[in-house]
This record gives structure tokens, C-alpha cells and sequence, in this order.
């Protein structure tokens, strides 16, 4: 069989240039800040630090003092926990806009994963005693933190009842559309994801083996579900694979 002809655009890059411009764009529609003025979005921003890290260089340890909270400017950040047998769960990958990391103010003392960059990336972070001194300033943005947080949490619980409850094709399923619905392209009827992703990384995501993922995404293949290459799956049939995460079988 012919290998699938790649549809990943091959001048497509992550810059790891943060401009003033975007800082302020982004750093505005962070779900904690974007009912703020500009002109307070403009001082918040000069309380943001960046810093280029190159694909592959941790950002920070699980365990390591939580000191900033970060967000990405641009690239790709993945988050990883190891579990009480060793095995390194994938708990998500952030983009452009996404925030990470944490502090005593939103909810620990320690980082609970491990943060990756998966590409060459810019990263903002910001203080815990001047993330202090914007709630000193604006006291309405307690209030979204513990928003966010809860929302995080939840989130995260999801995820846990997935993987202790879900069948494997299941939960490849449901991790399918979280990527879809953060990093997906509409490309006619179907949606394009494209990133530095390994099979690995999808076992990794969802407690698996790279030998499970591989007879599952074959199996979705065959079924007309998805259409796979290096570094890209394209969804073909959303729907269907939204009743395989709820069912856990194909028919």
C-alpha cells in the first residue's frame, strides 16, 4: 500500500521570536486577565520575562519549586507525570496562548508534571511575588484564578476517569479529539493535526503501548476513521470517533 502523501506544509515553523505585539495579545486573552484594560495589560506584560528553549530542553522538573507561572508565546510545550510504576503518562501539549506551571497563589508548592519543550519555543513567565502584586492591584483576577484552577481540575479528573475506565481504543479515541479540538485545522471535511507527535507520544497519552496505539490507529485507518503519516493524523470522521470514546467499538 502507498504511503499517504504528507499534507503537513513543509515551510511551517514555530518562531521563537515574542514580539511586543503578541505578548500583549496573548497575555490579554489569558482566561484570568482578558477583562482587563489594555492599558493594565501593558503593565502585566512587563511583569512577563521571556526566555527561547530549544525542542527537547526541559522547562521545568516534577517536584522542582514552583516559583513562575508560564505561558507560551510561541512553539509547543508537552506535559508529562510519571506514575507510581514508572511509566510516563502525556498529559497534554500546549500552544501558542496556553498558560503552565504553577505557584503557592494558584496551587501548590511544587510542580506536579514535568514541562518538555517539543519545539523550538518562546516562553513568558512571570514571578509568584509579581503574580502577588497583580492580585494586590486588581482583586476581580482572584476570583478568574480560581476559575481557572477549577476548570484545570476538572479537566484533569477527566482525564484520570479516562484512563482508569476507558478501553484502550477508547481512550485513543478521546485523546484524538482533545488534540483535534486544541491543535486541529479544518482541511475540507476532515481535520488536519500536525506536530511533532510520535505513536509514542499517543501511548504515553493514553497509558498504552506503542504496539496497542499501532493496531488502533490501523484499525481507525482501516474504518475509514483517520489517515495517518509522520507528524500528522487528519480525523475524517469526527462523529464516529466521538461514538467510539463513548461506546469503545467501531461499527
Amino acid at each position: 500500500m502507498p504511503r499517504p502523501k504528507s499534507p503537513v506544509r513543509l515551510e511551517w515553523v514555530d518562531p521563537a521570536i515574542c514580539s511586543t505585539d503578541y505578548r500583549l495579545k496573548i497575555i490579554g486573552r489569558l482566561p484570568f486577565f482578558k477583562h482587563l484594560p489594555p492599558g493594565a495589560i501593558a503593565k502585566i506584560n512587563s511583569l512577563f520575562h521571556d526566555v527561547d528553549v530549544s525542542a527537547g530542553e526541559r522547562i521545568y522538573f516534577e517536584g522542582d519549586e514552583a516559583e513562575y507561572l508560564y505561558l507560551v508565546a510561541m512553539g509547543k510545550v508537552k506535559l508529562v507525570r510519571n506514575t507510581a510504576s514508572g511509566r510516563e503518562v502525556l498529559l497534554d501539549i500546549l500552544r501558542g496562548g496556553d498558560y503552565f506551571g504553577s505557584f503557592s497563589t494558584l496551587s501548590g508548592r511544587v510542580h506536579t508534571e514535568t514541562a518538555i519543550a517539543q519545539t523550538d519555543s518562546c516562553i513568558l513567565r512571570i514571578s509568584a511575588g509579581d503574580f502577588d502584586r497583580i492580585l494586590a492591584d486588581h482583586t476581580d483576577v482572584t476570583r478568574k484564578v480560581l476559575e481557572a484552577v477549577s476548570q484545570r481540575l476538572a479537566e484533569s479528573q477527566e482525564i484520570v476517569k479516562q484512563l482508569s475506565a476507558y478501553t484502550v481504543e477508547q481512550r485513543i479515541a478521546s485523546a484524538l479529539m482533545r488534540l483535534a479540538s486544541k491543535l486541529g485545522e479544518a482541511r475540507g471535511e476532515g481535520v488536519l493535526i500536525q506536530l511533532p507527535f510520535s505513536r509514542q507520544d499517543l501511548a504515553a497519552m493514553t497509558g498504552s503501548t506503542t504496539e496497542t496505539v499501532s493496531r488502533a490507529m490501523s484499525r481507525f485507518a482501516e474504518e475509514g476513521l483517520i489517515r495517518s503519516g509522520r507528524k500528522w493524523v487528519t480525523i475524517l470522521n469526527l462523529n464516529r470517533l466521538k461514538e467510539l470514546a463513548k461506546r469503545g467499538a467501531v461499527n
